[in-house]
This record gives structure tokens, C-alpha cells and sequence, in this order.
């Protein structure tokens, strides 16, 4: 199987990386100058235990591509650029390939299988940085992260198990999953948060807020009679697996929003994380003011070009009293 890695940032560059070294199969679709500096002087990949130049080939569009029939995309784009990606891969690759929604959220795989029958979500838990063109920082010490993959909506066929038992092979924990959305759904609770800390950082109240998006997230959940794992589950599969490691020169500051608004990329997730939880309270019936709120600073810094952790965070609180008290849907 080839493994054609769809957006080289920091989740796709360090799959892209392990399961080169592992002697896979690998190319990377990335853009602008990030695809520049890969095509002419390799990935450099960071972890705290080495320093490598991988020289892995690189494109730039999946018309690039001569596509043959054991293909797996993984599609490694942030949310906002899913459907660009998709419509582009669709116009080129064959309708039989698979499509691996290697993303947070939970809009991708919809996306996906309106143009692919063969999709996959997987489970990302893997501390990653892209801040440089052509660098990448998997900064985990034991396994590499967390991918946990299986079949859209639901199942494991031959893909997953062939899929999973490369990623073990690159030094990643990966196991094939029945209900892959019972676990990306508790992993968006986990990145309700990624806008409120690129915003705001670690300014006094900031858990309050951040528990506050939970508890409405769980809320809409019940609504719409939606799964998720529960913390015992969720703890009890991350136990063990990895640690954040010390990489010299590296200091880990924020998560893929935060380096969202740190490259000025001129977009953000949030409407994928939190827009998620506040279209499912819209469609029933539930209050969501504070993760309308991170919708809107979220948009407000990166129009404004604004630096991370720069947002006050009496304007956030702010923001959800008024939002509560005007009864904004």
C-alpha cells in the first residue's frame, strides 16, 4: 500500500515521516512555500531523541500524481480545507480509493463519503508542531501518538487492519475500531478548548469557560442521541502510551489553533470544533453561548491578524454573559 499524506503540516508530516522511516511507501501533498522547502531540501523531523532530513517525495496537487490502484489517502488538511481538498482529489484519483479522515472534528467523514465509498475516520492524539516550512515536531516520548482508525460510520474491514498494523510499525499506538465516532466525538470535547487557548492562553478563568463549552457540548449531545466515550475510557486508552519530551531549542506553546493564529494562516478550525456543538444546539434547542463565543474571537483575531493569547479574557466572559442573556441561538 502507498500512503499519499493530503496537507504536510504537523499531523500529516509526522505520520508522513514515521511510516517513511518504517520503509513505507509515502508521498506528501502539501502547498506554498512548505511545499518548496520539502521538495528542495526535505522534511526535517523532530523529536526529542533525533533530527532527521527525510527526502520524501512531495507534490503540490493530486493532479500530480500518477494514482495506482493500492492507493490510501490520508487526508491530514485542517477542516476548513476538507471540501477544497476533497473536490480536488475527486476530479484525478479513482472512485474506489480510500479516503482516511486523519483530522479533529467530526464533519470530515460526511464530507468524504459524498464523493468516496471508502472512507475512514481515525483518532488523532498526537502532539505535533508546524511552525517552519519544511519542519515538523512530533515532540512524544514513547509512542509516536495515538491513531486509532475504522470504517465510516462504523466497522473495520482489510483497509483498517493493514492501515493500523503500519502505523504500529512506525512506532505509533493504533488499534482498529468499531465505532471510530463514539471516540472522535469525545475528542471534540477535548478540542473545544484549541480557539479559548490561542486566544486567551492561560489567563486566570480560563478553565471555567472551557468546562462550560463541555457541558454544553454534552448537552447536545443528549439531544440529538449522540455517543461518545466516556473519560474512563478515554483515560484508560491513552494510559501509558506517550509522554510530552523535551526537544532542545522547542518550546511547546499551543495547540493547531493556536499555530493557526502564531503562522497568520489567515483561517482557523473553530467553526469545526465549536461551530459543530453550536449547530447541533441550534438544531435542538440547546444554548451554546460559549462556544458561539470562541466562534466569534476566533474569527475577530485571525481577521484582525491579532497574535496568539492576545485576547483579554474579561472580553471573552463578557461575550457568553451577553450571548446568554440576549438569548442568542
Amino acid at each position: 500500500m502507498r500512503y499519499v499524506i493530503y496537507g504536510a503540516g504537523g499531523i500529516g508530516g509526522s505520520i508522513g515521516a514515521r511510516l517513511f522511516l518504517a520503509g513505507h511507501s509515502v508521498i506528501l501533498i502539501a502547498r506554498g512555500e512548505n511545499a518548496r522547502v520539502l521538495r528542495e531540501s526535505g522534511l526535517t523531523f523532530i523529536t526529542p531523541e533525533t533530527r532527521q532530513q527525510l527526502d520524501i517525495e512531495t507534490v503540490e496537487h493530486p493532479r500530480d500524481i500518477e494514482w495506482q490502484v493500492d492507493d490510501l489517502v490520508l487526508l491530514t488538511v485542517k477542516s476548513q480545507d476538507t471540501v477544497g481538498a476533497l473536490e480536488d482529489l475527486e476530479i484525478v484519483a479513482p472512485p474506489e480509493l480510500g479516503v482516511v479522515c486523519c483530522q479533529n472534528g467530526v464533519a470530515n467523514e460526511r464530507a468524504a463519503l459524498r464523493r468516496f465509498a471508502r472512507t475512514y475516520g481515525m483518532l488523532i492524539n498526537l502532539p505535533a508542531s508546524h511552525l517552519n516550512p519544511g519542519e515538523v515536531v512530533n515532540d512524544a516520548v514513547g509512542k509516536g501518538g495515538i491513531l486509532d482508525t475504522g470504517c465510516y460510520p462504523q466497522g473495520i474491514d482489510a483497509t483498517v487492519v493493514e492501515l493500523t498494523d503500519a502505523l504500529m510499525q512506525a512506532g505509533f499506538s493504533a488499534l482498529p475500531a468499531e465505532q471510530i465516532m463514539r471516540q472522535k466525538y469525545a475528542k471534540l470535547l477535548m478540542n473545544l478548548g484549541n480557539s479559548l487557548q490561542a486566544a486567551v492562553g492561560a489567563q486566570d478563568g480560563w478553565q471555567d469557560l472551557a468546562r462550560q463549552m463541555r457541558r454544553e457540548a454534552l448537552a447536545c449531545y443528549a439531544a440529538a442521541g449522540i455517543d461518545c466515550a466516556t473519560k474512563e475510557e478515554v483515560r484508560a486508552r491513552a494510559d501509558g502510551v506517550y509522554r510530552l519530551g523535551n526537544v532542545p531549542g522547542f518550546e511547546r506553546r499551543g495547540g493547531s489553533s493556536w499555530q493557526s493564529i502564531k503562522r497568520g494562516t489567515g483561517n482557523i478550525e473553530t467553526d469545526y470544533l465549536n461551530g459543530e456543538i453550536v449547530q447541533l444546539g441550534r438544531l435542538y434547542g440547546v444554548p451554546t453561548p460559549a462556544n458561539v463565543a470562541s466562534q466569534i474571537i476566533a474569527r475577530r483575531l485571525v481577521a484582525e491578524r491579532g497574535s496568539p493569547e492576545s485576547v483579554p479574557i474579561a472580553h471573552f466572559q463578557e461575550l457568553v454573559v451577553e450571548l446568554s442573556e440576549c438569548a442568542v441561538p
